[in-house]
């Protein structure tokens, strides 16, 4: 895990830091993908990317910044465990019990 650092630039009027890879890892099927987090305006968001670029991202969690870096460092600890378990990214994955909806 990197060292978060200071940069900050401004977009649409909110103060957007310098997004930080947090981990990286692969799927079942190859595919490398990171665990970024970046604060934008004074929120915490942690996403979910293809290494490439290419396909589809997930927002894995915002509003970290009031739990602290402790509650960071479990929650990318816990992502890639699941990521490990499931084989694909966690947030592509359908809740237990959850049906279509209507």
């Amino acid at each position: 895990m990197m060292t978060p650092t200071v940069s900050e630039t401004c977009r649409d009027g909110n103060m957007v830091g310098e997004r930080i890879e947090l981990r990286e890892y692969r799927t079942a099927a190859g595919e490398e993908r990171r665990l970024y987090g970046q604060r934008i305006a004074t929120v915490v968001r942690v996403t979910d990317v293809p290494a490439d670029g290419k396909g589809r991202a997930y927002l894995v969690e915002r509003g970290l910044e009031q739990d602290g870096y402790a509650a960071l460092l479990a929650l990318v600890r816990d992502y890639i465990n699941q990521a490990d378990q499931l084989g694909i990214p966690p947030m592509a994955a359908t809740p237990v019990g959850a049906g279509p909806t209507p």
